[in-house]
């Protein structure tokens, strides 16, 4: 396979935090980003956080896009529930429109919704429940997701704007899903730039089994997810050598 057709670019999750917790450097962040997903609350953010995320986002010409989670503060997202189909539509609905509110206040546009930890695997997995998080999207919002599995197929048939993404701290198991770790392990900076410049280079990418995995369509827009939230005991890894690593084979 040959290198991706589109200009990858890289989007991160900001606002992660909640009181006077701070989950990442996000200010670093922002120069290195094109995209933000933002933290609605559910699984992380609270108001204030989201209304400083917005404004620092808007400071900086980032286009802005809701990070709807699960209803899981304590699990931050990453734990698995079973919700009913208007259940997930309701809680999509009231995270978007909870950023929308901050954004309208700024004088900004929602660009995309790209759910969040288990809500986005669980997504991957069942169609069912990517068509109730969909029917929860604004519609002409373009939804991040991961290609070739229901995120795309369900967007396909509703109609949805599709980007699909790639990962670069992130494992793949050998059936192309994403490999969700509760507690999220630190990378090494020589594992990342490898791990991305497959993907960008080969739009493959080597599976937790050691299997090589063709990934989705990349004839869709391409976004590289740099990067989840790198936090063991206590230390932050620096994501800002991950991205600029990530921007060597991108620019």
């Amino acid at each position: 396979m040959g290198p991706i057709k589109h200009k990858a670019l890289i989007n991160v999750d900001l606002g992660e935090g909640y009181g006077n917790l701070k989950c990442g450097p996000d200010e670093e962040l922002l120069p290195y980003i094109s995209h933000a997903n933002v933290a609605c609350g559910f699984h992380s953010g609270d108001p204030v956080i989201m209304m400083n995320t917005v404004s620092l986002c808007k400071k900086h010409n980032i286009k802005i896009g809701a990070h709807p989670g699960l209803p899981d503060l304590q699990g931050f997202g990453r734990r698995e529930m079973k919700l009913q189909p208007e259940e997930l539509t309701a809680i999509t609905v009231y995270q978007v429109g909870a950023l929308k509110g901050f954004l309208d206040r700024e004088d900004a546009q929602i660009h995309h919704v790209k759910p969040h930890g288990k809500l986005y695997g669980m997504m991957c997995a069942d169609y069912d429940v990517a068509v109730a998080v969909m029917k929860g999207i604004p519609k002409g919002i373009p939804v991040f997701g991961l290609a070739g599995t229901n995120m795309e197929k369900a967007a396909i048939d509703l109609g949805i704007p599709f980007w699909a993404e790639m990962y670069g701290d992130v494992k793949y198991s050998a059936d192309g899903l994403l490999v969700i770790d509760r507690i999220k392990q630190p990378w090494k900076l020589e594992d990342v730039e490898k791990h991305v410049e497959q993907q960008i280079t080969t739009e493959s990418v080597t599976a937790v089994d050691g299997s090589n995995e063709q990934e989705g369509d990349f004839e869709l827009p391409r976004v590289v997810t740099a990067f989840k939230r790198q936090l063991k005991h206590q230390y932050l890894v620096n994501e800002n050598e991950y991205i600029a690593a990530t921007l060597n084979f991108i620019s």
